[in-house]
């Protein structure tokens, strides 16, 4: 079977697994319905379970054998097209975060405050659906967030099952405008859009939590993308700085991108490294100026206040070790008791959470500083390079990190091309993450027997796609861009000229 047949029929079977074995409600629902509410607990859900594991395993494996064939980038068009409209008919899998959502902004809607009042202050048919860890937890989200809820739960009322198909079209709208932007800034900075489409775009990670688990970081990756293109396109980033604001309204973590639009703005208008200096504070106010105008608009629009800033640091209940600070915690904390029998994890959690935020500012700071122009080089390729770095250092030391959070990383890391450990570390930690969680948002990260296989997978699925591949080509020496392991791509796909600063 063709990988791209596969990755269809995958898509398909984690769309009916789903329904029995995904995040579904609590009260209600499709099955239930549909008579069929069997097919969610018991001998039936574990059927369902294992069609929904067996079609995530499925598209994993179809992303690896794809790009085996060498596809050019208007293949992989059509194959993402295919896989994402497929997986659009799914219930959500594998977070409940949707009808936290769903609750927010029921919430601001009915007159409640989410960054000061948790979901249980608003009893409805969308508080019996949020997990129970989070019903007096309040929001870090910014006011587009709440925003697109209160519109959301204003148009179907108290119907949940509405509010998801509504939330589902959302997410979609977010992941086809990453699917847009992605291979368009490949294209503008020398790189290679049929990787940028592959890597950035049909990786599972993006389509099971973008798409399956329809998390706000569709849209906010979404319009980072198309500001990045803008800003690469255009000699005033003005707009782009606009949608990238918007992003930031969304979720704070959009800001990342920010100052590496500053330096491009620095690298086009000033000639002189004397007045460089100058023109980084009057970039760096401009962009600060409409960032804050932006979210002053969004805020007043949607009704809410400036209170996320204050939540931005408040969610510490996820515990997983796709954190740098509990990874560290988990392996010091042993060694620790060996001296201490009494010595809390807590303890050495509450230590490498606050050293992790200092090497947090001192990691973004660096990447600014090691991406900045270069005279007599272009920057476009480095700014897109940097905001990369920059967003692997800000998850990598964050004190809650999950999934999904890395489609800001993944989304960028084919378009500049990369180095070929590059492309071959997020292959195989994408392969790791994508089959780690289970339907209903549970992972497997402390099971060894699956981290064991996961990773033995990884490897060799990396060993096997890389086994032979021609050197790619360089840009910088006037060589044609190729595709995928060496053969020419068509005409429409070659990497457009980089436009002059």
């Amino acid at each position: 079977m063709r990988p791209q047949n596969l990755g269809v029929v995958a898509c398909a079977m984690i769309a009916v697994g789903s329904y029995g074995a995904g995040a579904t409600r609590y009260r209600g629902g499709v099955l239930r319905a549909a008579g069929l509410e069997h097919l969610s607990y018991g001998h039936g859900r574990g059927l369902m379970d294992l069609l929904l594991t067996a079609g995530i395993v499925g598209l994993v494996a179809a992303w690896v054998a794809i790009w085996k064939t060498r596809p050019t980038a208007g293949e992989m068009r059509r194959t993402v097209i295919w896989w994402a409209g497929t997986l659009a008919f799914s219930a959500p899998i594998l977070s409940r975060d949707v009808y936290s959502y769903l609750m927010q902004g029921a919430m601001l809607r009915d007159g409640f405050d989410p960054y000061s009042e948790g979901a249980a202050v608003n009893p409805g048919p969308y508080l019996w659906e949020v997990s129970h860890d989070w019903r007096n937890t309040t929001t870090p989200y910014g006011p587009l967030h709440l925003g697109l809820g209160k519109a959301v739960t204003w148009l179907v009322g108290e119907n949940v099952t509405a509010g998801l198909v509504v939330y589902r079209m959302i997410a979609l709208a977010g992941f086809a405008l990453i699917a847009w932007a992605v291979p368009r800034i490949a294209a503008q900075i020398g790189g290679s859009p049929a990787l940028a489409w592959w890597l950035g775009v049909a990786n599972p990670v993006m389509l099971l939590h973008l798409i399956g688990g329809m998390h706000n970081e569709a849209v906010m990756v979404g319009l980072v993308s198309a500001g990045l293109l803008s800003c690469l396109r255009r000699r005033w980033c003005t707009p782009g700085i606009v949608l990238i604001a918007l992003a930031v309204s969304l979720k704070a973590t959009a800001a990342v991108a920010l100052p590496f639009v500053v330096w491009l703005m620095v690298k086009r208008h000033s000639s002189t490294l004397a007045g460089q200096v100058g023109t980084l504070a009057a970039c760096g106010a401009w962009a600060l100026t409409i960032n804050v105008g932006v979210i002053q608009v969004v805020t007043w629009v949607s009704g809410t206040t400036w209170g996320w800033l204050a939540e931005i640091t408040g969610n510490s209940k996820v515990i997983n070790p796709l954190a740098g600070p509990t990874l560290a915690a988990e392996l010091i904390t042993p060694l620790l008791q060996l001296f201490d029998d009494t010595f809390r994890y807590n303890t050495a959690l509450a230590w490498t959470r606050a050293i992790f935020s200092g090497l947090m500012l001192a990691g973004l700071a660096a990447a600014w500083w090691i991406f900045r122009p270069r005279r007599g080089e272009a920057y476009e390729r480095r700014a897109i390079a940097g905001t990369t770095a920059a967003y692997t250092v800000a998850f990598a030391t964050n004190a809650v990190t999950l999934p999904w959070y890395y489609a800001s990383i993944i989304s960028l890391t084919g378009t500049f091309r990369p180095p070929a450990w590059v492309v071959k570390v997020t292959v195989g930690a994408s392969i790791v993450v994508a089959l780690a969680f289970q339907g209903s948002g549970n992972h497997r990260l402390y099971d060894a027997w699956f981290l064991a296989l996961a990773t033995i997978a990884a490897v060799v699925a990396v060993e096997w796609l890389f086994r032979d591949t021609p050197r790619m080509p360089s840009p910088e020496r006037g060589e044609l861009p190729h595709g995928p392991f060496g053969r020419a791509e068509h005409p429409q796909d070659a990497p457009a000229a980089t436009r002059p600063a």
